[in-house]
């Protein structure tokens, strides 16, 4: 309970600006916001309340597009569907859990994973319950669905597989936690029948989804320093894979290219970040934990440009949406970059709560954004 407090706190500390082993005054502050010429105007198609968003905490609350539905969990149980092209709400369940990561969709279904170790499965088309069941711990990670099988990453650093039917445990690997990481987990994937981890030792583990035999391992940072809060390399930002290729990046640590057949390490660069990241045609495209927007070269690793007027904002991971970067901050704001220079070109305030959860393409130049406080909003991008 004493290491899980701290851990709270040093998340604060860190994601908040302010330092718990000094004076908050001797922080940097966020860099205000300055002018600029807006070149593209994002239009609100429509908005909604969820419910009460995050309660003030760092939660993987993200929305998930299924089909013509918006799936939306918040922290005090309630899981919502909407329709994705009027916003018109398709059902709601209060499963009364303080959820913690979700919404996961897939082979019918909708998962949130809860603070209390509970994984909840509903029905995507009528949001009944079809079943729930303990997990090892609290989920921070968004559960995924593939060919039949749940797969779910909680803090103690184990992965459980489970029957999507009925929940049922199939296999459970587990590896160890240091004695101090963030508050966060990166949410697996599942590709080609293997499940890819992030942990927070900051290696990358590929399992065998039917049998959770290790595949592959990979060191994406090696810890450093005297103090454990120095060694601190979590694998927080979800990873992405595009081409054959996994890109990965860990707080305090390295961004790197990976061979997701064998693992092998085809590029990597000092980087810290656990915001997130996103893949384009051409560029890996990364939030830094200075709230510093990357684009770097997906073939090499070379640094293509930096934006940094944004600096510690608290921004969410990138996503790349038509010629255009989003981004959103602490206070609320959804910022567009020109993907070809990451100037500003672009900008709306979504909730005043902030914005945590990286924003969403659907559908080429329409953006789903959910806010810290619950709001849920729909965005298309149209010449200013």
């Amino acid at each position: 309970m004493l290491r899980r407090l701290f851990c709270l706190l040093l998340t604060a500390s860190l994601l908040g600006g302010c330092s718990i082993f000094g004076s908050k005054d001797n922080a940097e502050p966020p860099a205000e916001l300055k002018d600029f010429k807006a070149r593209v105007r994002l239009h609100e198609l429509w908005s909604h309340s969820t419910g009460e968003g995050t309660d003030e905490q760092r939660l993987k609350l993200l929305p998930a597009v299924d089909g013509n539905r918006v799936y939306v969990a918040d922290r005090n149980g309630a899981i919502s569907a909407y329709e994705l092209d009027s916003g018109k709400l398709a059902w709601r369940n209060k499963t009364k859990l303080a959820i913690s990561a979700g919404a996961g969709v897939g082979d019918g279904l909708v998962l949130a994973g809860s603070s209390e170790g509970r994984l909840v499965a509903l029905d995507a088309e009528t949001g009944k319950q079809r079943w729930i069941t303990d997990v090892p711990s609290e989920v921070l990670a968004v559960p995924r669905v593939y060919d039949d099988i749940v797969i779910v990453q909680t803090v103690d650093g184990t992965i459980s597989a489970l029957k999507a039917q009925d929940g049922e445990h199939l296999w459970l690997y587990d590896r160890s936690v240091p004695v101090l990481t963030l508050r966060g987990t990166s949410s697996p994937l599942v590709q080609g029948g293997v499940v890819i981890a992030g942990f927070a030792n900051g290696k990358l583990v590929a399992l065998d989804v039917s049998s959770g035999r290790e595949v592959w391992s990979a060191a994406v940072a090696v810890p450093r320093g005297r103090t454990e809060l120095q060694r601190i390399v979590d694998l927080d930002a979800d990873a992405v894979i595009a081409g054959g290729v996994l890109y990965a990046g860990s707080y305090q640590g390295r961004l790197v290219a990976v061979s997701l057949q064998d693992g092998r390490i085809l590029w990597n660069r000092d980087m810290s970040t656990y915001a997130g990241l996103s893949v384009d045609s051409s560029q890996v495209l990364v939030s830094d934990a200075n709230s510093e927007v990357w684009a770097i070269d997906r073939r090499t690793g070379r640094s293509l440009w930096k934006q940094a007027e944004l600096r510690q904002r608290n921004l969410t991971g990138p996503a790349s949406i038509d010629d255009y970067v989003a981004v959103g901050d602490f206070e609320g704001y959804l910022h567009l970059l020109s993907r070809s220079d990451g100037s500003i070109v672009g900008r709306t305030r979504v909730d005043s709560e902030g914005i945590q959860a990286t924003p969403l393409t659907v559908v080429g130049d329409r953006l789903l954004v959910l806010g810290a406080g619950g709001t849920l909003a729909l965005y298309q991008l149209e010449a200013s």
